[in-house]
């Protein structure tokens, strides 16, 4: 019994120790260690007299299987491989050592990643069995000069996704972000990040990797310094069951996989409608903060390159381009 199994069976309903420690033939030392692993990896357990070790919250593991079979018909067809690892650095990082499929595009999820990597280098909060931890790898032509709308693209598949699967709370934050409006505020559930390399006007290759909170534990909640939610959240909200993550993961992948196929083809112009119906922030009084000072103005939605404009309070446009700025809704961190 490993790891998996271990927690497959508390998943199943409360166990002794003694239970456990026969059916994997260990102690119930052993097994207690075990136990505290998956908590020191996110996953609350509780110890019950006369029950004995029961999960805190209800959880489920990713299986690739049933996501490959619940995916539609297209997608499985621009699937080169679908893999689920139990424990990684960073999906992003395990894709970036591999060699990129020549067609079709790779996709590698975690349970739980140990060196999980957001925008402009922060740490992306990784506990076991909770959220989606999910990379995508594939190559592109035209060179890097068109990548650089990638992750608009990405951000507006995955909204779709979750629009269709009954989440139509979901938004789109400039440049990375997946909110949800709750009144003027925005709480984040998810971002993307986009790495990857190859020629200016030649052959390149890009890996997307997505973090959506799905159920945040109780743990990691009280470590999140920004308004936040997940799934379950919204799900309660509406007044409806939670999706499976699996059912999760294949309606990313079916609307993911064809709008990559699209931009490759013809770039970033087909989507900028259709990011403006996600647009959290047009509109709005945003402050932009630059490497030299905040900008204050209020935001115009995207330029044609998926640059972010902005009417500044003097009257001048401005472009801002990924990268280079941090978003403000309203002028206050969001």
């Amino acid at each position: 019994m490993d790891d998996r199994a271990l927690l497959q069976r508390l998943i199943a309903g409360p166990a002794t120790g003694d239970a456990l420690a026969a059916a994997s033939g260990q102690t119930r030392a052993a097994v207690w260690k075990r136990i505290e692993a998956l908590r020191e990896a996110g996953v609350a357990i509780e110890a019950k007299p006369g029950r004995g070790y029961a999960l805190s919250q209800p959880l489920d593991l990713l299986d690739a299987a049933a996501i490959e079979a619940a995916l539609s018909a297209p997608a499985r067809a621009r699937l080169d491989s679908l893999d689920v690892a139990w424990s990684i650095d960073s999906t992003n990082s395990e894709l970036l050592r591999r060699a990129t499929p020549a067609r079709g595009a790779a996709v590698l999820l975690a349970e739980r990643q140990t060196g999980g990597r957001g925008r402009r280098g922060r740490v992306w909060a990784s506990p076991l069995a909770a959220h989606l931890y999910l990379s995508l790898a594939r190559a592109f032509g035209g060179g890097l000069a068109r990548l650089g709308g990638l992750s608009l693209v990405a951000g507006i598949a995955a909204a779709q996704a979750l629009h269709a699967l009954g989440f139509a709370a979901v938004r789109l934050k400039w440049p990375n972000d997946l909110v949800a409006l709750d009144g003027d505020v925005l709480r984040k559930l998810g971002g993307l990040l986009v790495e990857g390399g190859g020629e200016y006007a030649g052959p390149a290759r890009a890996v997307i990797g997505l973090g959506l909170n799905v159920r945040m534990p109780a743990a990691a909640a009280a470590q999140i310094d920004q308004p936040w939610c997940d799934l379950v959240m919204l799900a309660e909200l509406a007044g409806a069951r939670p999706p499976t993550r699996d059912a999760v993961v294949a309606a990313l992948l079916d609307a993911l996989l064809p709008a990559l196929d699209e931009f490759d083809a013809q770039g970033l112009a087909p989507f900028l409608d259709r990011y403006a119906a996600f647009d959290a922030l047009a509109g709005q009084a945003v402050g932009v903060l630059g490497s030299d000072r905040e900008h204050r103005g209020v935001a115009l939605g995207l330029a044609d390159d998926g640059a972010l404009r902005v009417r500044l309070d003097d009257g001048e446009e401005r472009r801002f381009h990924a990268g280079e700025v941090s978003v403000r809704r309203g002028g206050a961190t969001r």
